[in-house]
């Protein structure tokens, strides 16, 4: 049984268990899921693509217009679903073939029309990844990683975050990353804002860069810093008390706990460091895989983790910020953007 074979099977048992007649995907995110890494993308910003799937208890249909079917089939579907193409100036062709098709109770990503919310068994089959997922990960993983250190090596302080900005694209596109986040900051506005996107200013005494890189629609997240003096020790302690309360949230993030559990762990290390409060002023990551943010961790968040699943915890301080995504395994950690030297 082959990766797409598994999904379907899995899913299928869910909506049995559920009593459900279909399951209706429209986000980019779960088109990636099920067809086996394949993109449904056109527009970045579209949290909806130019092809859903809907699965019934004995097919899988592609539901798409006609100005896409070729590149579709040819370059983006694996796996054996059933095409329903239809004009493109049919805006509500799709609604039609799922009411024909779904029967009595759809569940969907984005509930509407009648439609009823995913359940939360559904949502673990993305969270949880199988082996093919895991070897697409590694390397989007690994080309992230390069893309970054390409882009920092090359910058200098009298750019713009801008054109560090851009550099990133650059580097993630000419790796076949899609560049869905790329924030650069300079060291005047990176000590002002948690989230200091690129304006039109100096870079200066240092250079923060973070990605959130998509391929086969697994999303890579990675801060790095780039410094173009040597670092004061108030700067070099920074880091390091960020690393302590990754390390800390890593450590706390074992098969069986649950995000709010390390939630938990994240604000004692925090109130440790001398830094209560800090929690407060940026989110602290969360589970990651087809979204940049699948669940973000925060005090009432029950998600139980489990092995095979994504995680990026991104500590920040002031001017500081710690970031990568790791796969929790049966022997710990990998590190999936690890630098590589």
């Amino acid at each position: 049984m082959n990766e797409v074979e598994r999904k379907l099977t899995s899913l299928r048992a869910v909506m049995k268990a559920q009593s459900l007649s279909a399951v209706y995907l429209r986000g980019v995110d779960w088109f990636s899921w099920v067809t086996g890494g394949g993109s449904g993308v056109v527009i970045f910003t579209s949290e909806t693509g130019i092809a859903e799937v809907l699965v019934t208890a004995d097919k899988a249909f592609l539901l798409t217009n006609r100005i896409e079917r070729a590149r579709l089939c040819d370059e983006e579907l694996s796996g054996d679903f059933e095409i329903l193409e239809f004009p493109w100036q049919d805006e509500g062709a799709a609604s039609r073939w799922v009411s024909q098709l779904g029967g009595e109770t759809v569940a969907c990503d984005r509930p509407n029309n009648g439609y009823v919310t995913l359940p939360h068994e559904i949502l673990r089959l993305k969270w949880i990844f199988g082996p093919e997922e895991i070897l697409r990960y590694r390397e989007v993983g690994r080309r992230a990683s390069a893309a970054m250190r390409e882009a920092l090596a090359d910058a200098q302080p009298d750019w713009s975050e801008q054109e560090l900005a851009g550099h990133g694209a650059r580097a993630l596109w000419a790796r076949g990353l899609d560049p869905t986040l790329v924030i650069a900051a300079g060291s005047k506005r990176g000590t002002l804002y948690r989230h200091p996107v690129a304006k039109n200013a100096p870079l200066g005494e240092w250079a923060m860069l973070v990605f959130c890189a998509r391929g086969h629609g697994l999303y890579a997240n990675l801060t790095r810093f780039r410094f173009f003096r040597e670092r004061h020790q108030k700067e070099v302690e920074k880091f390091r008390i960020l690393k302590r309360i990754e390390s800390a949230a890593l450590a706390a993030s074992i098969p069986g706990a649950t995000l709010s559990d390390v939630y938990r762990t994240l604000e004692q290390a925090y109130i440790t460091s001398g830094l209560a409060g800090e929690i407060d002023l940026h989110h602290q990551g969360g589970i990651t895989g087809y979204l940049a943010r699948e669940r973000i961790a925060s005090a009432n968040t029950p998600d139980v983790l489990s092995e095979n699943m994504a995680l990026a915890f991104n500590p920040s301080v002031v001017g500081a910020k710690v970031e990568d995504t790791v796969l929790l395994t049966a022997n710990g950690f990998e590190n999936l953007t690890k630098d590589e030297t």
